[in-house]
């Protein structure tokens, strides 16, 4: 069950043509049962993992290779072609997040699990620029200092490896992203199946191996809901550790909603009053509240006035009010039940002085906001390009919701932006989302394809220092 998200395996979100093994795919030489592996907590890397990720030669003629042209330092010289590294997608632009702390949830949903936060980072050294020039000459891909973020959610499992690029952006050179349902049974029986334990440990075996296969210079590895909640969550994460080589630390809820707050900050324009973003997930729904009318930081976080966590997702909403046929009378009491847990949420009110203002508006990062986002556009195939950093006006959500109402599960089924492995969360998602534009009514949504990994990977850079010396302010 491939995720069509971000790091689904399409070369278009950032996979890199040169990766060991393509997404969603096992290298059969590692990783596997019966197999000592080295665990990999993180905090570098583990054992001899170096890989060479270079490109090919460039064309040749007669036999010879192409000379190409460049200029130095005033006068023309000519150089042989060499080994260039493989073009690794885009550059995804993020804010230059620290970490921040938030102020503490209003409502009455104490953070479960505390973290042990991620060690302290080498600074790199400061690179010295050239003879009369005033920039620093980027160094070649192969080069940068490699950063990984991994998310294990309730549904999803999902990692990003990243290089630095200029200030406050970075490069994806590989990803993978699989659905796994790892919270399937667990609002019913409070544990863990077997059968999704077995399908997150066989999705993390190859996330192990793509780190293994890299000289990672700093990572973080995080499990969400699923494993803060389960009675058997930190006994799983010992058997990952054991078979997959990774060692993943449990984050607590204030956490979770911070890091989705810094994976989008770049989607929040300079000129914006206030935002409620929302992250939808499989077994909890964060919300933070963001007051932008004083002076501006370069942490977004710094801003968030208040946040709450619902302990309700897609796949815990599905799994109590059913997924496949939901009536309309199904769908407002999924509306009602989230609503009434909203309701309790003292600090809702925070922002009420920007509602109506046309600088406010929501943004939502979740599989619930792109799959609308996706069926608004009418995708043939979903496409994060089209999707990510999408606008949405009130009337175009309100019709895409009826629509998916409307439509039976076979027809959800049949639409490619969602499929067999969304037909029955997508609805429990709708619901989730109407309860929440209730209380924030806003006449703009912005479609976030980000989240916690790009929340990660920023925080590492920066703690990292990477950009210090990049051109600050630059965009």
């Amino acid at each position: 069950m491939e995720d069509h998200e971000a790091g689904a395996g399409a070369p278009e979100v950032g996979v890199s043509r040169g990766s060991p093994t393509p997404s969603g795919q096992a290298n059969p030489s590692t990783g596997r049962y019966g197999r000592q592996v080295q665990p990999w907590s993180g905090n570098g890397q583990a054992g001899d993992t170096s890989h060479d990720h270079n490109g090919q030669n460039g064309p040749h003629q007669n036999g010879k290779p192409k000379k190409r042209r460049k200029r130095r330092r005033g006068r023309k010289v000519f150089a042989r072609d060499e080994a260039r590294p493989v073009a690794a997608g885009t550059s995804l632009p993020v804010a230059n997040e620290a970490p921040a702390r938030l102020p503490q949830p209003a409502a009455s949903i104490a953070p479960q699990s505390s973290i042990a936060q991620s060690a302290s980072i080498a600074q790199l050294p400061p690179a010295s620029p050239r003879p009369g020039q005033g920039a620093r000459t980027p160094p070649p891909l192969q080069e940068l200092p490699v950063f990984a973020a991994l998310d294990l959610g309730t549904n999803n499992c999902r990692l990003l490896v990243a290089v630095p690029t200029r200030h406050g952006q970075f490069r994806v050179i590989d990803a993978f992203s699989r659905i796994v349902r790892l919270g399937e049974g667990l609002t019913a029986n409070g544990r863990l199946g077997d059968a999704a334990m077995d399908r997150a440990v066989e999705a993390l075996k190859i996330c192990g191996d793509k780190l293994r296969n890299r000289k990672v210079r700093k990572a973080r590895l995080i499990a969400t809901e699923a494993c803060r909640t389960a009675a058997n969550g930190v006994e799983f994460l010992e058997r990952v550790e054991r078979e997959a080589g990774l060692k993943l630390e449990i984050i607590d809820r204030q956490t979770e909603a911070r890091l989705a707050v810094s994976g989008c900050g770049s989607l929040v324009e300079r000129d914006t009053q206030g935002v409620v973003l929302f992250d939808i997930g499989g077994g909890s729904s964060e919300i933070a509240l963001i007051d932008l009318t004083g002076q501006r930081s370069p942490r977004l976080a710094n801003h968030i006035v208040s946040w709450t966590s619902l302990p309700v997702g897609v796949v815990s909403l599905a799994e109590r009010f059913g997924g496949r046929t939901v009536t309309r009378e199904i769908f407002g009491a999924m509306v009602e039940d989230v609503a009434m847990r909203l309701r309790a949420f003292d600090e809702r009110d925070r922002l009420s002085h920007l509602l109506s203002s046309p600088k406010f508006h929501l943004l939502g990062t979740s599989g619930t906001v792109t799959t609308l986002a996706g069926v608004h556009l009418d995708l043939e195939r979903y496409d994060r390009r089209r999707v990510d950093g999408l606008w949405m006006d009130r009337d175009s959500v309100d019709r895409m919701v009826e629509k998916l109402v409307g439509w039976d599960f076979q027809q959800r089924v049949a639409n490619p932006c969602i499929g067999a492995d969304r037909a029955d969360l997508v609805l429990a998602g709708c619901a989730i989302l109407e309860a929440i534009r209730a209380v924030w009514p806003s006449e703009r949504l912005r479609v976030a394809d980000r989240g916690l990994r790009e929340g990660i990977l920023s925080e590492l850079m920066a703690d990292d220092g990477v950009w210090r010396n990049s051109g600050r302010g630059r965009q």
